[in-house]
């Protein structure tokens, strides 16, 4: 059965849990609810607001990211959704 829009864009998006920053570690949830831990290098691009930076701390817990490349250490972190912008989203 072929995914629908939502369904394939919402795939690929992960929800920031919690935040590492000495230890380069991101644990983020998925769709199927389970959590993950990434282990990003220093030299992980965190891209938001039009500004990016090679800083963890760039990230808030609750932002909406997608992880490139999916598979192995992340090379860029594309921040979707702020925290605060899914809080306030009349889809709740």
């Amino acid at each position: 059965m072929a995914q629908s829009l939502t369904e394939w864009l919402q795939t690929g998006r992960l929800t920031v849990v919690s935040i590492d920053k000495e230890s380069g570690r991101l644990r983020v949830k998925g769709s199927s609810d389970r959590c993950s831990d990434l282990t990003c290098h220093g030299k992980t691009l965190v891209v938001a607001d039009d500004e990016s930076r090679a800083d963890l701390g760039f990230l808030n817990p609750g932002d909406i990211v997608k992880v490139e490349p999916a598979t192995g250490t992340p090379e860029k972190i594309v921040v979707v959704r702020r925290a605060w912008e899914e809080l306030a989203s009349p889809e709740l």
